[in-house]
């Protein structure tokens, strides 16, 4: 994972009230896997998971991790979104993105793209022609945040934000780098902006190590595990790759690494979430996440009138290999 790397030495500490209560594991969960857009492999990361677990989040993929042959990587083509926030980090590989507001990029190893579609927008990720032509590594999530009710119909934003963007923090040896993506945690704050209060990091332990990182006692917290063995929570639940954990009642999380590690990955990585939740009535279906089953009925009308805009005249399509 070359996007994750850094030197703890120059990173500040993370430090935990000694009265912080570590918060348990209600649930451990395993992520089936599965295929979306043109074809490309995730994990369906909260499967399983209670509804009132998971708000104020709605989705969340773990792309890849795969190792493209040359002609084989694949994205999503054009498609909407309403009533929602798609945050997209990609660890390995490259991605573009474009929607109908003028929003877009390339999101490198390391970076997020943060979009809000609010009132309707349309848009396309798919791997750069460099890499469906030559192929290589690939690895990312996608993750869906609700939006209160009343800011669901608000003007779509899009934020691109590359990995030197990011807040890192170590542990009290040093054997944790911690990237805060979004939110704050402990005051470190991380660049993504989002309408609902929340934290989104990638978290990766040295074989051995443990951490203890404090967490807003309202939020809610999952902690998924992209690669490696470790435990999680008070009582130190054992987890391993494809895993989600729901830790309650607490201000801090603890995370420890095992000692042994798998051969494809030597440290043990999680992404770890967490947010107000909502506790508003939510129906979701399709590319459409909204309060009612009558407003998702108005956004496929909407998107069929061509009411939520169009492709632009200049956009970028899914890239097809020589020859295909």
């Amino acid at each position: 994972m070359p996007a994750v790397t850094a030197d703890t030495t120059t990173l500040p500490r993370l430090s935990v009230d000694p009265a912080s209560t570590l918060r348990t594991v209600k649930k451990v969960t395993n992520a089936p896997q599965g295929y979306e857009g043109e074809g490309f492999p995730v994990r369906r990361a909260f499967a399983g998971v209670d509804s009132i677990d998971l708000d104020p989040f709605i989705h969340m993929d773990q792309m890849g991790e795969v190792e493209y042959a040359p002609g084989e990587p694949k994205g999503t083509p054009w498609h909407p979104h309403r009533g929602f926030e798609t945050f997209t980090y990609l660890i390995d590989g490259q991605f573009l993105h474009q929607d109908n507001h003028g929003g877009g990029g390339t999101i490198l190893d390391g970076g997020t793209q943060y979009m809000t579609a609010g009132d309707g927008i349309l848009h396309i990720e798919t791997p750069p022609e460099h890499l469906v032509e030559g192929g290589g590594l690939f690895h990312g999530l996608q993750l869906w945040i609700n939006l209160p009710t009343e800011k669901k119909r608000i003007d779509p934003q899009y934020q691109d934000l590359q990995g030197t963007d990011v807040a890192m923090v170590t542990s009290s040896d040093g054997g944790a780098v911690l990237r805060v993506l979004a939110g704050e945690i402990a005051g470190h704050q991380g660049p993504g902006i989002s309408h609902t209060p929340l934290a989104i990091a990638h978290l990766t332990l040295a074989p051995g190590a443990q951490i203890d990182i404090p967490w807003r006692s309202d939020f809610n917290a999952l902690a998924y595990t992209l690669a490696g063995f470790g435990s999680v929570g008070a009582e130190q639940r054992p987890v391993h790759t494809g895993q989600m954990a729901v830790l309650v009642n607490g201000d801090a999380l603890r995370v420890r690494a095992a000692d042994q590690q798998e051969s494809r990955s030597p440290n043990l990585e999680m992404f770890i979430i967490g947010g107000v939740p909502l506790r508003q009535p939510t129906f979701q279906y399709g590319p459409f996440v909204m309060s009612t089953k009558s407003e998702v009925i108005e956004a496929f009308e909407d998107f069929q009138a061509g009411r939520f805009g169009h492709i632009p005249t200049d956009a970028i399509q899914p890239h097809r290999p020589t020859g295909s």
